[in-house]
């Protein structure tokens, strides 16, 4: 694995951890946005392992569709993608009713947790850590 991967991974680690720590205190915007920068960091680990190269976005489909155009394969459904990249801005930012048909809670935040965990453990694999 290269270094630049390793750090990418361990930054995502560090991201799913504080997740789970913000999850534990009930906070739960903090703690998508941590998920959503998690599963990011990690799709771009694995597209800089694999293909040498970073693309400058925070979209989680973006990131998807480009590590299948390698023939990389990541166990995230369209719904999940874009619950994921739904996160993303109303987690920053109070943007007023951005989050489509729901607010963090315990429940959403687990449904996400276990995306991220299962993302990096399967970069992990696919990188050799």
């Amino acid at each position: 694995m290269k270094d630049d991967t390793w750090a990418w991974l361990a930054y995502a680690g560090e991201n799913l951890a504080a997740a789970k720590i913000l999850h534990d205190r009930k906070l739960y915007n903090p703690c998508l946005q941590n998920i959503q920068q998690s599963v990011e960091k990690s799709l771009k680990a694995l597209l800089l392992e694999k293909t040498h190269s970073l693309r400058k976005t925070h979209s989680i489909t973006e990131l998807v569709r480009l590590l299948a155009r390698h023939q990389i394969s990541i166990r995230l459904t369209e719904e999940d993608c874009d619950l994921l990249d739904s996160i993303y801005l109303p987690s920053k930012y109070p943007l007023d009713g951005v989050l489509p048909d729901f607010e963090p809670d315990a429940s959403l935040c687990r449904q996400c947790l276990s995306l991220a965990e299962t993302v990096i453990l399967q970069v992990r694999k696919e990188v050799g850590g």
